[in-house]
């Protein structure tokens, strides 16, 4: 027997439901680049990792509000009518998906940035710190040189 499908796959109608929902909560870092690349407004990046992690490096045009501090200053750092997208260290971590159901609360449409900052920094996009913005070397487990995802 299959032990991919001993639980059969849902039909395609529950399938199209489930992604595309999933896609309303989430984008990916490649997704983030292109927009900032492009200067597409009526979205805000938010980092919300503490004031350390921050220093360390985060990406480029994002604005620090530490999951903690959402409430007390959404206000001041998230202009009214925009979209706000997460990110916190990465998969292993669930920083993001507190921050979006803050924002939530707060009545913003918002969406969570997979991956976050570690995988922002291992595709190798600009990473900003007090020194300026670098590039670190791609992992060529998560973007391997030379070639596309083109998804």
């Amino acid at each position: 027997m299959s032990a991919v499908l001993q639980v059969p796959p849902a039909s395609a109608e529950l399938a199209v439901a489930h992604f595309a929902a999933r896609l309303a909560f989430e984008t990916d870092c490649s997704d983030v680049a292109a927009d900032l690349g492009a200067g597409v407004d009526g979205w805000v990046l938010i980092d919300t990792r503490s004031q350390e992690s921050w220093d360390q490096g985060h990406v480029p045009g994002a604005i620090h509000l530490p999951t903690r501090e959402i409430a007390a200053r959404a206000a001041t750092v998230v202009p009214a009518g925009a979209a706000v997208v997460t990110y916190c260290w990465g998969p292993a971590c669930n920083g993001a998906t507190k921050a979006a159901l803050e924002f939530a609360r707060l009545g913003h449409p918002v969406k969570e940035m997979l991956g976050g900052f570690e995988y922002w920094s291992r595709e190798g996009l600009p990473v900003e710190t007090a020194d300026g913005v670098t590039r670190r070397p791609v992992d060529p487990l998560v973007a391997p040189r030379g070639v596309a995802c083109a998804c």
